[in-house]
């Protein structure tokens, strides 16, 4: 890269060059080459961007983006000009066909998320799989992420992690998840609303009470905050949290001596099951994640079918 001691506002004379600023210099950016290329951009302070990202946005013929609003705050902050395109789970099935037109004809393509690393919880993916499958370059071009910003300060296991993304907004459905997460021998880390957080913290406190947690809100943002404690301690403190804005959880691998699903985590995952199925499908499931004998579980879902029925 060559740069230019001059004022990151000075014009470009012939409209051709491709230049990004740093420090109030423009950095020239060679054209970047044909293929789709996965670029990580901030989850919050916009001095994380790396310098291959912005050759990259300013090397390509498109970025395709979620929020052409987002984007462009980005691209403006570091003096780029270039040509945005709406990509979101919305407009996905309509879009792809015409990125890889674009890539048919030699074009070089950004692919970012609002924040973070493109495919992690957004429809990239499809994309990619697609792009791979029709024998275009792929490349990525690894930043920032905030599932490993919160897993690297949670001060919890990092050998193994699970990434679950968003649980499920329904209660029962979040209880059974939870359920069957409680059994999986990693760190897990999940995302969650500020406006579900502090009930989603009660429903892992009843199947996951003692285990270590962690609260990441405002990944390195201004208002930056992580708590750590127990799961159960984090729900008691949870009706005083400050609810605004993006939150990661992080919660520690189960206790070699950690035991069974609870008698209440059980039965929260039987009546969910039992409401959306038979008994037989019920208790295997349940025999699956909790652990606990087939015969005692079947007893109980027998017992809770009966009462859905009396009631």
């Amino acid at each position: 890269m060559r740069t230019k001691n001059v004022p990151a506002s000075s014009p470009d004379p012939d409209n051709t060059a491709r230049t990004f600023a740093v420090a109030g210099h423009l950095v020239s950016a060679p054209k970047a080459a044909p293929g789709l290329h996965l670029v990580a951009t901030p989850i919050g302070n916009l001095g994380d961007i790396t310098l291959r990202a912005l050759e990259t946005l300013a090397g390509v013929d498109i970025v395709a983006c979620e929020d052409t609003r987002i984007t462009r705050r980005l691209i403006e902050r570091f003096s780029i000009t270039a040509t945005l395109k709406q990509y979101h789970e919305h407009n996905a099935e309509q879009a792809r066909p015409k990125i890889l037109e674009a890539l048919a004809r030699g074009s070089s393509i950004a692919l970012v998320s609002d924040a973070g690393t493109p495919l992690i919880s957004d429809p990239g993916f499809k994309l990619v799989r697609e792009v791979s499958a029709a024998g275009f370059p792929v490349i990525a071009l690894p930043g920032p992420s905030s599932v490993l910003a919160a897993l690297s300060v949670a001060a919890l296991p990092t050998d193994r992690f699970f990434f679950e993304g968003f649980l499920p907004s329904k209660q029962n459905a979040r209880r059974t998840r939870i359920a069957e997460l409680a059994r999986i021998d990693a760190t897990l880390v999940m995302f969650e609303s500020g406006a579900r957080v502090q009930e989603c913290l009660h429903d892992l406190a009843s199947v996951m009470g003692e285990r270590d947690a962690a609260i990441c809100r405002e990944m390195t943002k201004l208002h930056e905050e992580v708590r750590r404690a127990t799961v159960s301690e984090l729900a008691g403190i949870s009706d005083a949290l400050e609810t605004r804005g993006e939150f990661v959880l992080v919660i520690g691998p189960p206790a070699a001596d950690a035991g069974l699903m609870n008698d209440a985590a059980l039965d929260d995952l039987l009546r969910t099951s039992l409401a959306r199925g038979s008994v037989k499908d019920a208790v295997a499931h349940a025999v699956e994640v909790s652990g606990r004998p087939r015969r005692e579980i079947y007893a109980r879902a027998l017992e809770l079918s009966k009462d859905g029925d009396d009631g």
